[in-house]
């Protein structure tokens, strides 16, 4: 299996980077590390929670899926890091969660299985048995007619549609997408960040965004080298960077959105969880899950959301469609498609 799966452990435990903070939404319907899939900002004050964000439409995406339950479980708790690793375990793996005895769940987030029993206990259960109890008894709700029938790439396709779903009940509220169309327009360049599983989701936003952004700079390559590009960025004028965070993690992405921040840019992140290890660097964290039914990550959601992204930067240029258009007149004079 490859290295940039979100199967393995390893990923897990690099949430024990996170700090102690509180659960990832708060009382009112402005949160900013709103769920797995939802959409929301982050303050790297405060860990993963933040000033805004959008608890209404998690509350209204209900149990569309098994990471979306889970979210809502995990709201409003103080969890300590080694708490937030096993939450974030249990959300990459929400299809089987409900199943998972304390010493498997303590085996996949690389913790102890006591650690496993007071993180129930936090969370107001009398101990684990009774939360996978209380996953079993709601797990059932989420099961269409005939799903039980499914293939295992049936089921993975399923757990995309059920992502995207979610993703869209979150973005009835627009108001952080906005916001982050808004700092990615006005930042001159723009520095576009993905390494590892993410380079493919970085290099599709850099290739559109150029067509209607007058300075878009690829980050795909990471090592001594990306902090020299991060401050090449800077000294050109760039405010804030926009960086796409995929399981497993590189440990070079979260020092890279640590250095960004210090030299002055503002982080906007799509990450596939508000538990993932680069919340903490992020201003503005805009999560979306991705699917882990088969070998490899699919990440249908966070692609869209990146597209999503784009169309609120284009909203916040003024010559985006001059742009476009002067770009389809010379690809006509061109020839260079083929239709």
């Amino acid at each position: 299996m490859s290295a940039d799966t979100g199967a393995s452990a390893e990923a897990e435990a690099r949430t024990a980077e996170v700090p102690e903070v509180p659960g990832t939404a708060g009382a009112s319907g402005a949160v900013e590390a709103s769920g797995a899939a939802g959409v929301a900002g982050t303050s790297g004050a405060s860990g993963a929670s933040g000033a805004s964000g959008v608890a209404g439409a998690e509350d209204e995406a209900g149990a569309g899926s098994g990471a979306a339950r889970l979210q809502q479980l995990f709201e409003g708790h103080r969890l300590t890091p080694t708490q937030r690793r096993i939450a974030h375990c249990m959300v990459r793996r929400a299809a089987d969660a409900p199943f998972l005895s304390s010493v498997e769940l303590a085996e996949l987030a690389g913790v102890s299985q006591p650690s496993v029993t007071r993180f129930a206990v936090a969370l107001g259960f009398d101990g684990y048995p009774a939360l996978r109890r209380h996953l079993r008894e709601v797990a059932p709700a989420e099961r269409g007619a005939g799903e039980d029938s499914y293939n295992e790439y049936q089921q993975a396709v399923q757990s995309e549609i059920d992502n995207l779903r979610h993703l869209a009940s979150l973005l009835a509220d627009p108001a952080p997408v906005v916001r982050a169309g808004r700092l990615l327009a006005e930042s001159r360049p723009l520095p576009v960040l993905g390494l590892r599983a993410a380079s493919a989701q970085a290099g599709g936003f850099a290739y559109f965004a150029r067509k209607v952004h007058p300075d878009v700079r690829l980050l795909d390559e990471g090592g001594t080298m990306l902090a020299d590009r991060v401050d090449a960025a800077v000294r050109a004028g760039a405010t804030a960077l926009l960086c796409f965070a995929l399981p497993r993690h590189p440990r070079e992405v979260v020092e890279g959105l640590e250095y960004a921040r210090s030299v002055g840019l503002t982080v906007v992140t799509v990450a596939d969880s508000a538990f993932a290890p680069v919340a903490r660097h992020s201003d503005l964290l805009l999560p979306a899950a991705v699917g882990t039914g088969l070998a490899f990550d699919t990440a249908c959601a966070p692609m869209l959301l990146g597209r999503v992204l784009l169309e609120a930067m284009c909203d916040a240029l003024p010559d985006a469609q001059a742009r476009l258009e002067e770009f389809d007149a010379k690809a006509a004079a061109r020839g260079l498609f083929a239709e």
